[in-house]
């Protein structure tokens, strides 16, 4: 598993393993841990298991146990087969999850960007962290970098964010990578946040100009355009192009860029001066380190992958296309005197590293040679449950869809033909057209015809649920001994004391309860139990609740034996959607885009199709590397 890159024989064998291995441990990814003491769940171990594992401590149990980089094991006891096995092939299975590059220090909990400031990347330009968590500023630079490239690759500079919320990543995009974006929404409150933060912004570019005479390392570049509408997995690509509205905004844009050039062109200097040689200064990435000159190490390698998935496109082929996409701000001027090589200083605020790929091109509005519908590249920013998977099928389906970036999450909230509307499953508008109908393939798993041949396939809604938990955070806490490891161990008890009184109140929900950890457990058991309708002073055995208080250990023990099968599940659901595009005829990578101790679903699908030329395509060759 070194490389992400799978031929179908290997993604095919992949597959059968995956199964076969999870079935095998189908107790533990099923089970619930605050089913530990009413359901006995330490017995169901083997017997030599509890041995080994029974007097680890929490270090230990990182080390020993989660960690796949441990090559330096110290074993106080010796351990049975099975164990080392079930670890050994759980790590083997995985993709891997840890960028080539390590973006965050050792004992760091944060990438090295935020040491300087908790809060701030030293790597994104102020203007794009305003509203935006550091989580959220480590994702839209380095998903927003590796669109750009996949823009440049396929000649699409149109891109759809869907699921945008507040457009953090639509703005990075459109302002400070010269990207042509629309955002589409479901909640018209974040589209209304979206379109004020886009004001904001230019407001904030306006006073600079005031202040400093110009912006001289600003060019002007297209606004946003944000769309509010509900994604319907069981519709049409031709519904969800028609939602976007692009016919419109085409007519618009034709009509208007002209009327708008003088309006941008006023707010900036028309000759960039170079500071740095030959490169220009970037403002969608803070100045205050030079190492966001190069985007690291990691960000070279994504940009080799580009062009890898995709070298067989032909440099002087590619047609870079340009388009405002804001009903609201001002437009892009969308024409360039044709056969003008573009440069880093035709995209606004952009990276110089883009200077060497971006095209040699004529850049026309879409309106002039594509009427109706252009090409553009799909991304999806931790689309929740199906939602991943029906961008995934309007990519494969669409032919005006050229490339896609995706970034799942919620993997419990997929629907599947064992569970057609899990717990959580957001329920369409009262205006959408969603039938009620239901047919195998727009199932969210497994979307492949490989995976439904597959006897043992079915992954539960618990096994799902498990594979969002963010395994490199927990290991954190076992090297730390914290006290929030003390949780589980808490609901488990206060589990069994409810089953004790209301045996047919099996998980019920409490929610959490704030700074659990650091309440004794007569005060925990007494917020809880008035969550679920029983007497907060309920008398509890309390000779029965220290004996499983005890047992903290080995309630951490198991959690992690169910936590090393989290990527196994994952590395099945993001496999099935490799193999279903496979069957498509495209091919795709896994990308360990993210820190995974910063954000834990970090895995990017990444896929290109072949370029069109002339009614022809040309295969794509295998990927290199990423």
């Amino acid at each position: 598993m070194s490389s992400p890159t799978l031929s179908t024989i290997q993604t095919r064998e992949l597959s059968r393993n995956l199964i076969t291995f999870l079935s095998l441990y189908k107790h533990i990814s099923d089970s619930y841990i605050i089913e530990f003491f009413s359901e006995e769940l330490w017995e169901t171990l083997p017997t030599n298991w509890q041995k080994a594992l029974c007097d680890l401590s929490p270090p230990q149990i990182s080390d020993l146990l989660l960690d796949r980089s441990n090559v330096h094991r110290s074993y106080p006891s010796v351990w049975p087969l099975s164990l080392m096995a079930f670890r050994a092939t759980a790590h083997t299975l995985a993709f891997p999850r840890m960028p080539r590059s390590k973006t965050t220090k050792v004992g760091s909990l944060k990438p090295e960007e935020f040491q300087e400031n908790q809060c701030q990347s030293s790597l994104l330009g102020h203007i794009f962290r305003k509203h935006v968590k550091p989580k959220k500023q480590h994702e839209i630079r380095r998903l927003g970098t590796l669109v750009k490239q996949i823009c440049d690759v396929t000649g699409c500079m149109r891109v759809v964010d869907v699921g945008s919320g507040q457009g953090h990543l639509s703005r990075f995009l459109s302002f400070g990578l010269g990207i042509s974006v629309t955002g589409i929404e479901a909640d018209a409150t974040l589209v209304a946040m979206a379109s004020k933060f886009d004001g904001q912004l230019l407001c904030t570019l306006e006073k600079e100009k005031k202040k400093n005479g110009s912006l001289q390392h600003y060019v002007p570049g297209p606004s946003p355009r944000h769309v509010t509408g509900w994604v319907n997995p069981k519709e049409s690509w031709e519904v969800f192009i028609k939602q976007l509205g692009f016919g419109d905004c085409i007519a618009e844009d034709h009509i208007a860029a002209a009327l708008k050039k003088s309006q941008w062109e006023s707010m900036f200097v028309p000759e960039q001066k170079h500071l740095h040689g030959d490169q220009p200064v970037s403002a969608a990435y803070s100045d205050s380190d030079q190492t966001a000159l190069s985007l690291e190490e990691n960000d070279d390698m994504m940009l080799n992958t580009s062009y890898a998935i995709h070298n067989t496109m032909s440099k002087n082929a590619q047609e870079s296309e340009c388009q405002s996409m804001s009903s609201s701000s001002p437009k892009r001027f969308c024409k360039m005197e044709a056969g003008k090589e573009l440069c880093a200083d035709s995209y606004p605020y952009a990276h110089p590293m883009y200077e060497e790929v971006l095209p040699a091109a004529a850049v026309v509005c879409p309106g002039e040679n594509e009427p109706g519908h252009p090409d553009f590249v799909l991304t999806g920013l931790h689309s929740c449950g199906d939602l991943s998977a029906t961008l995934l099928r309007h990519f494969a389906n669409c032919p005006h869809v050229r490339g896609i970036t995706s970034v799942a999450c919620c993997y419990m909230k997929i629907t599947t033909k064992e569970k057609p509307t899990p717990p959580g499953l957001i329920s369409p508008p009262l205006s959408s057209t969603l039938t009620n109908e239901v047919t195998h393939c727009e199932f969210g798993y497994p979307m492949s015809s490989w995976l439904q041949g597959l006897p043992g396939h079915q992954l539960s809604y618990k096994s799902r649920e498990g594979a969002c938990h963010a395994m490199e955070d927990y290991m954190q806490r076992l090297r730390e001994e914290s006290s929030l490891l003390k949780t589980h161990c808490y609901r488990a008890v206060l589990e069994s004391v409810i089953r004790g009184t209301r045996p047919e109140l099996r998980r019920a929900g409490i929610q959490t309860i704030k700074k659990s950890h650091q309440l004794p457990f007569h005060e925990y058991a007494r917020l809880g139990l008035a969550r679920v309708g029983l007497p907060a002073d309920l008398p509890l055995d309390t000779v029965k609740v220290e004996a499983m208080l005890k047992q903290q250990g080995r309630v951490v023990v198991y959690f992690s034996l169910a936590l090393l099968l989290a990527p196994v599940v994952e590395t099945l659901v993001l496999l099935d959607r490799m193999i279903f595009l496979q069957e498509q005829g495209i091919e795709s990578q896994l990308v360990p885009l993210f820190d995974p101790v910063f954000s834990p679903r970090n895995l990017v699908l990444v896929a290109l199709k072949p370029k069109r030329d002339k009614g022809k395509t040309k295969d794509l060759p295998n990927p290199g590397h990423f």
